[in-house]
């Protein structure tokens, strides 16, 4: 993970994955709501209380509110896949 962007209101991340999936039984549950877009490559994330995982590829992008629970279930190992992760809070203003 790259940190590009850091301020008490706004995160965000460059993410490349070769094939890497959250782990059996493990869950993302963030403090902060994420806006996540697939900048390269092709993806599969699985949200809490949903039947199918949803299917992502290069342009797609999906916001994920604070606490919504999820978890990568594939990623395509060639071509590397890129992430550009956005973390925000947005209770708070922008100063």
């Amino acid at each position: 993970m790259d940190l590009v962007v850091e301020s008490p209101a706004l995160r965000i991340e460059r993410i490349v994955s070769s094939g890497q999936v959250t782990p059996e039984g493990e869950w993302y549950d963030q403090e902060t709501d994420e806006w996540v877009l697939l900048v390269a490559g092709a993806a599969r994330l699985h949200i809490e209380g949903e039947g199918e995982d949803r299917a992502l590829s290069e342009g797609d992008w999906i916001l994920l509110p604070a606490h919504c629970r999820h978890r990568v279930t594939w990623t395509c190992a060639a071509p590397p896949m890129v992430w550009l992760a956005v973390h925000f809070r947005p209770d708070r203003q922008a100063k």
